[in-house]
């Protein structure tokens, strides 16, 4: 079986064309997380605007990833989920709604769909920190969590 073969249709369609590539010039949120062991490495930019609520939404999303082609679709695919959702919305993401997503993943390619919410979180978790906006005490406990993580494996 060859590479490709072992990914969905969907998977290798955001890996040849990922959605959202690139850079936000002035971002207000950077998450950059990565994973030592496999070599991924994952940068996730936000820009942040208000809806006609008042609510404070994710305007633009964007991304660059080094690493395997479920590290990419992952990436490219939480960009297209959580465009254009408010900030609570998107923080509801999981690993899980991922990999749905995309039609499933090889057990041996979940841990992609972690690094893609991380990188969320963490763009997320910088944003409030450069507004100096009161952190939810859950994203506080995610960003310590994925500091963690990436501490044990490196």
């Amino acid at each position: 079986m060859n590479i490709a073969e072992q990914y969905s249709k969907l998977v290798m369609k955001h890996f040849k064309k990922p959605h959202n590539y690139g850079e936000i010039k002035n971002a207000d949120g950077i998450g950059t997380v990565g994973n030592p062991v496999c070599g991924d490495v994952l940068k996730l930019y936000i820009k942040i605007s208000k809806n006609k609520k008042g609510k404070e939404i994710i305007k633009d999303i964007k991304f660059q990833t080094f690493g395997c082609i479920a590290a990419i679709a992952t990436s490219s695919v939480i960009t297209d989920i959580v465009k254009g959702k408010t900030i609570e919305d998107a923080l509801k993401i999981k690993k899980e709604e991922i990999i749905k997503k995309l039609g499933g993943l090889p057990p041996i390619k979940v841990h992609c769909s972690v690094l893609a919410v991380d990188g969320l979180y963490e763009a997320i978790y910088d944003y409030y920190k450069k507004s100096k906006k009161e952190i939810p005490f859950f994203l506080e406990k995610a960003h310590k969590e994925i500091l963690e993580r990436n501490k044990k494996e490196r």
